[in-house]
C-alpha cells in the first residue's frame, strides 16, 4: 500500500470501530427522543397482534394492533409506515423502550379538541361503551363521557339504536390536567329541534291535521313529537270511547295521525286531538236511543261507583251504584255483574252537551216495594229476621229482599229506647206491626209495642204542649242520657246526652243523681204513643235569647256571664 494509499484510508470515517460508535451516538442525539414527547416511528415488523416500531434508538417498541384501529374499525397498517407514538420510559426491565400509541393520539387530538371546544364547532364520535351516569365516546383518539342527562331531548331505553356509530357531540367541558372530556348529543338535537319548532309555531293553525310520535304516556294524557314540538293529546280527546288511560289505545314511538284542538300563542302550548278526525258518534244520537228506552249492551268497565255499558262500537253509558238494585243501595258492581257481561238496561236520561247516557239495571227488573206495597198494608203484622243493630233501632228482613225499620221508640211501652234495644241481636226472628209504607221512598216502619195495644192506661200526654217548660225529676242514668219523671203523673220521658245541655262540656250524665228536680222544655208530644219528649239544651237556649233581648246584645260591653246573671237574678226575685 502506498503513502496516499495509506493516508486516504487513515481520513476514513469509519476506519476505527470507535468513531462508527461515536458516529453511531451523534445520530441518536439529533433525534432529540426524550421521555414525556413524540416521536416519530418506523414500523419494521407486524407480528400476529404487536406491532414492533423503530424511533432511532437502540431498541425498539411493541404496540397491540388494536391500538391503530377506532373503534369498529380494523387496522390499515404496514411495514414502511411511519407513525407517532408518546415515549414513555427510555428503558424497562427487558431493556426495551415504553411507548404508547394512545398517548401520542390523545395529545394531538386534545389540541384540535380545545379548538373545536373553543369554536363550539361539534366532534365526531362513536358510543362504545356504558359506564356509571352515562357512556364513553370515542372522539378519534380522546375517550370522553357522555351523561345519560346529555344523550337525547327524551330518555332513551335501548342504546344499541345509536351505539357504534358515527355520530355529532359538542364538547361542554374539558380538563386536561386530569383527562376528563364530557360531550352532549342532546345539545345539537335541540339546536336542530329549535329550528324545526320556530318552523311549525310559524305555521301552526287550528284545525291543522299534522304527524307526530308518542313521546310519553301519563294518567291525564300523551305528550306527542311533532318533530320538533311537543303538543298534549288529553286522554278525552283519544277517542269518543271512554278510555281509563291512554295505555289503552296508544304506545310509546308509535306514529299517529292528530289535529290542532287549541294553540297558545303566549305559552306556545299545543292541545291535540285524535278523536276529532273520526265522526262524532254522538251526531244524530236523537232518536237513536230515548229515555224510558230498554236496550242491550256489553259490560265494558266497572268502577266503584258504577258500570259502563257499550251501546255500540262507540257510545257508552254509565249505569250508577245506585240504579244496579232496588234494595241494595251501595252494592259492590263487582257482586253484581262481570266485564264483557251482556246485559239489559233502560235509559233513564240523555244529556247531549256532556255526552252522557243514564242507564238503570233495576229498572228492568220487578220492584219489590211495588210488590210489598200491592201484598200489605198498615196494620198487618209481619214476621222476619233482624239484619242489622244501629244505635237507633233495627232492620228486619221483608219480602223481596227489603228492609223494614223498627226504631227503638217503637220497641217499648216502659222502657226506654236504649235500654229495650239491649233484648235484641242480629239473627233474631221477631214479630212486628207495620206502621207505615211509603214506596217513593223505599221505607217501611215497623213497630213492636205496638203489638201489645196503644200506650199504657194512665199515661195521658194531652196535658203537655210543645214548647212549654216542665219540671222533670230523674229516675235513672245511662250512658246516653237521663230517664225523667215529667209532671204530676210521673210520663216518663229520656233526654239524651246531646239535650242535657247547650254546652258540650256539660253534656255528661254523670252530673245528675237520681231524685234531682230539672227543668226542661218540651220539644215533643205523641198522643198515639203517649209519649213526650223533653231537652234541657232547648230551655238553656230559649233563656240565653230572652236575656240577650230584654238586657241588651253583648256589644255593650257588658259580658254574656252579666247579662244571664241579671237574668237570673231578676227570676230569683220574681219568685221571692
Amino acid at each position: 500500500m502506498n503513502a496516499s494509499a495509506a493516508k486516504q484510508e487513515q481520513n476514513t470515517p469509519f476506519s476505527t470501530g470507535e468513531d462508527f460508535e461515536k458516529l453511531l451516538e451523534e445520530s441518536y442525539t439529533d433525534k432529540k427522543v426524550e421521555e414525556g414527547t413524540i416521536a416519530e416511528g418506523t414500523i419494521v415488523n407486524i407480528e400476529n397482534d404487536m406491532v414492533v416500531i423503530d424511533v432511532g434508538l437502540k431498541s425498539e417498541g411493541r404496540l397491540p394492533l388494536k391500538d391503530f384501529a377506532s373503534f369498529g374499525e380494523k387496522p390499515d397498517i404496514k411495514e414502511g409506515d411511519k407513525v407517532e407514538v408518546y415515549i414513555e420510559r427510555m428503558e424497562n426491565r427487558s431493556g426495551e423502550i415504553v411507548i404508547s400509541r394512545e398517548r401520542a393520539l390523545k395529545e394531538q387530538v386534545w389540541d384540535k379538541l380545545e379548538k373545536q371546544l373553543k369554536a363550539e364547532i361539534p366532534v365526531d364520535g362513536i358510543i362504545f361503551g356504558q359506564v356509571k351516569g352515562g357512556f364513553t365516546v370515542d372522539l378519534g383518539g380522546a375517550i370522553a363521557f357522555l351523561p345519560g342527562s346529555q344523550v337525547d331531548v327524551r330518555p332513551i331505553k335501548d342504546i344499541t339504536e345509536i351505539a357504534n356509530e358515527k355520530d355529532k357531540f359538542l364538547i361542554l367541558k374539558m380538563d386536561k390536567k386530569r383527562g376528563n372530556i364530557i360531550v352532549s348529543r342532546r345539545a345539537l338535537l335541540e339546536e336542530s329541534r329549535a329550528e324545526a319548532r320556530d318552523e311549525i309555531l310559524k305555521d301552526i293553525e287550528l284545525g291543522q291535521k299534522l304527524e307526530g310520535t308518542v313521546k310519553n304516556l301519563t294518567n291525564y294524557g300523551a305528550f306527542i313529537d311533532l318533530g320538533g314540538v311537543d303538543g298534549l293529546l288529553h286522554v278525552t280527546d283519544i277517542s269518543w270511547k271512554r278510555i281509563s288511560h291512554p295505555s289503552e289505545v296508544l304506545k310509546m314511538g308509535q306514529t299517529i295521525n292528530v289535529q290542532v284542538i287549541k294553540y297558545d300563542e303566549d305559552t306556545k302550548r299545543i292541545s291535540l286531538g285524535m278523536k276529532q278526525l273520526e265522526d262524532n258518534p254522538w251526531q244524530g244520537m236523537e232518536g237513536k236511543y230515548e229515555v224510558g228506552q230498554r236496550v242491550k249492551g256489553k259490560v265494558s268497565s266497572i268502577a266503584d261507583y258504577g258500570v259502563f255499558v257499550a251501546l255500540d262500537e262507540t257510545v257508552e253509558g254509565l249505569i250508577h251504584v245506585t240504579e244496579l238494585s232496588w234494595v241494595k243501595k251501595n252494592q259492590n258492581p263487582n257482586k253484581v255483574v262481570k266485564l264483557g257481561d251482556e246485559i239489559e238496561v233502560q235509559v233513564l236520561e240523555i244529556d247531549q252537551e256532556k255526552r252522557r247516557i243514564s242507564l238503570g239495571l233495576k229498572q228492568t227488573q220487578e220492584n219489590p216495594w211495588d210488590t210489598f206495597g200491592n201484598t200489605n198494608k198498615v196494620g198487618d203484622v209481619i214476621k222476619g229476621e233482624i239484619k242489622n243493630v244501629s244505635d237507633f233501632g233495627f232492620f228486619v228482613g221483608l219480602d223481596g229482599g227489603i228492609d223494614g225499620l223498627v226504631h227503638y221508640s217503637d220497641l217499648s211501652w216502659d222502657k226506654s229506647g236504649e235500654e229495650a234495644l239491649k233484648d235484641y241481636k242480629k239473627g233474631d226472628e221477631v214479630e212486628a206491626k207495620i206502621l207505615g209504607i211509603d214506596i217513593e221512598k223505599e221505607r217501611v216502619s215497623l213497630g213492636v209495642k205496638q203489638l201489645s195495644g196503644e200506650a199504657p192506661v194512665g199515661v195521658d200526654t194531652s196535658d203537655f204542649k210543645k214548647s212549654e217548660v216542665v219540671t222533670c225529676k230523674v229516675t235513672a242514668i245511662e250512658d246516653g242520657g237521663i230517664e225523667v219523671a215529667v209532671g204530676e203523673n210521673e210520663v216518663k220521658a229520656f233526654i239524651k246526652k246531646s239535650e242535657l245541655s247547650k254546652d258540650r262540656s256539660e253534656q255528661r250524665p254523670s252530673r245528675f243523681a237520681v231524685g234531682d228536680r230539672v227543668d226542661a222544655k218540651v220539644i215533643g208530644v205523641t198522643q198515639r204513643s203517649g209519649k213526650i219528649n223533653v231537652s234541657i239544651k232547648a230551655l238553656e237556649v230559649e233563656e240565653h235569647k230572652r236575656a240577650i233581648e230584654e238586657y241588651g246584645s253583648t256589644d255593650s260591653g257588658a259580658s254574656l256571664g252579666d247579662i244571664l246573671g241579671a237574668a237570673l237574678e231578676e227570676k230569683k226575685s220574681k219568685k221571692e
